[in-house]
């Protein structure tokens, strides 16, 4: 398609490198903004510079954070002796959004996957097992949660958590299996996914060898 402008065909190039978005979608966008007032556009343009610039990780559970320490984390009514551990921080949202659970969370930044060159010492686990060891703000972790997807990478990888921390003295839970084998957190529904966390039973009781 030829375009009479090369910055309309510059922008519609950058938005299709969007996940989801073809061509015809990103063209759309482009008309879409140019239609805009000036304001409203250099109010976008600098949501996305500010988001890229100025966004932190969370010192403590590596989640997302305008500060060191993030909101959750920061927050004196969450219970600070549970600890959800989940994929990323899609996963946070998504278990946010139920409104089911109110303790902490820990973000791996992926799961174990030797086909994609992921192995343990890639992700926060060790930081996972440092906040155990020392407690957390003077509060002892009694629960870890393991919340990630149930995929052959997911149970790899809680498997692997349970040898790091079976020997701490706390409670190692899975998320019920309610979610089915093979399904990514943030595609499940808000309701199931909810009582997959308030129904979830000892981590022992799944494990394939016992």
């Amino acid at each position: 398609m030829n375009f009479s402008s090369k910055h309309i065909e510059e922008a519609i190039n950058e938005f299709a490198k969007l996940p989801g978005v073809g061509r015809k979608t990103a063209t759309r966008y482009v008309l879409h903004v140019l239609r805009q007032e000036t304001k409203e556009v250099e109010a976008f343009v600098n949501s996305i510079v500010n988001l890229r610039n100025e966004l932190k990780y969370c010192s403590v559970c590596h989640n997302i954070s305008d500060k060191e320490v993030c909101s959750i984390c920061s927050n004196h009514n969450r219970d600070k002796t549970i600890v959800c551990v989940v994929e990323d921080i899609r996963d946070v949202m998504a278990i946010e959004s139920t409104q089911q659970y109110k303790g902490m969370y820990h973000v791996l930044g992926g799961i174990i996957s030797p086909l994609d060159g992921i192995g343990p010492n890639d992700l926060n686990i060790e930081s996972l097992v440092k906040r155990i060891s020392s407690g957390e703000n003077g509060n002892s972790i009694k629960e870890i949660i393991m919340a990630l997807s149930t995929t052959m990478e997911g149970d790899t990888t809680n498997f692997y958590i349970y040898k790091r921390l079976k020997d701490f003295n706390l409670t190692m839970t899975t998320i019920a299996r309610g979610i089915s084998i093979g399904d990514e957190l943030e595609y499940t529904d808000e309701i199931t996914l909810g009582r997959s966390i308030t129904n979830r039973v000892p981590y022992e009781n799944v494990l394939p060898i016992k």
